[in-house]
């Protein structure tokens, strides 16, 4: 099979896995939610398996879905890493290459991917930049730099903004405190619960869940603690002060060892938010170099980010 072609017809199956309907695949691509049905249809004959579970509400794994997820996650990064290493052969990639990031993913995230990019390039240097704001451009020395790693909606016009990974959202809380309190079966009883929310201007997805097809906003009656930062509220949940709604680059290794527990996940994970997080630089060319790590990066943080694809295979075998 064309490699391209293999590359898009895992990449519509990690894109229906991901948004959980057929009809929202298809809105990445340009086809119709039936066409997209005939081709999972093709994919599970070809592999000889049911991927996935049809329901009117939503499109879940099988088991045999999520194991072909992880294959299908690292066949479609190899592909795309070796497009962009076939770019850079004609002269061995060299120098340096500046990047600011926030500290809580930069150290979760990017940091491990940045040592194996090094190792994969030994005539390249990177200069990695950790700072607290997860969202604010200022002091970013976006001129001193030659990628801006940030997340949410972009207002700065002079920036070209590369998707590297999508941004989910989940309601939690350590079992010490579900066991005290009881586990809200839905968003509206957040309004009994302590809480650990944002002190300022909060994230535009914070509290708010899909309910009926719509974005609605519950939020617990009583903060127990508010803070500036999302790592603040992550230590206060764990300790079990209250519900926090946290993205799952942030949370999903707790979520994984039991430290934390889900809540309104019976159907698997939220959807995306229709922001990101994403790779920043100024209107101007880019060269060679960051582009070979954008594409790195891509590579190892989408379509599906490997914290969430861990965290779906969780939930399904729940």
């Amino acid at each position: 099979m064309n490699p391209n072609v293999l590359t898009d017809q895992l990449g519509l199956f990690l894109d229906v896995l991901e948004t959980g309907s057929f009809s929202a695949a298809s809105r990445r691509h340009p086809l119709t939610p039936s066409a997209v049905a005939r081709r999972i249809d093709s994919l599970e004959g070809a592999v000889g398996s049911q991927l996935f579970i049809r329901s009117t509400h939503a499109v879940r794994a099988t088991p045999a879905g999520l194991a072909f997820a992880e294959r299908a996650q690292r066949i479609v990064a190899e592909l795309r890493l070796a497009r962009a290493e076939a770019v850079s052969l004609s002269s061995a990639p060299e120098g340096l290459i500046r990047i600011d990031a926030p500290a809580a993913f930069g150290r979760r995230h990017l940091a491990p991917v940045i040592a194996d990019f090094l190792v994969a390039y030994p005539g390249l240097d990177v200069q990695l930049h950790l700072i607290d704001s997860f969202v604010d451009m200022q002091g970013s020395n976006l001129g001193k730099v030659d990628l801006v790693l940030r997340a949410g909606q972009m207002a700065d016009t002079r920036l070209v903004a590369t998707p590297l990974a999508s941004m989910v959202r989940i309601a939690c809380a350590s079992p010490a405190y579900l066991k005290h309190r009881g586990v809200p079966s839905q968003p509206s009883e957040l309004s009994q619960h302590d809480g650990l929310d944002w002190d300022g201007l909060a994230p535009p997805f914070a509290w708010r869940f899909e309910l009926d097809g719509q974005m609605q906003l519950h939020r617990p009656q009583r903060i127990r603690l508010s803070a500036n930062n999302a790592e603040a509220l992550l230590y206060g949940a764990l300790a079990g002060l209250g519900i926090a709604h946290l993205p799952t680059w942030l949370c999903s290794e707790y979520l994984l060892r039991g430290e934390l527990l889900p809540l309104f996940c019976d159907n698997g994970l939220p959807q995306p938010e229709t922001t990101g997080i994403y790779a920043l630089r100024l209107e101007q060319q880019i060269n060679s170099r960051s582009r070979l790590l954008l594409e790195y990066l891509k590579s190892r943080f989408s379509p599906i980010p490997p914290w969430d694809l861990a965290l779906q295979s969780d939930l399904g075998r729940q």
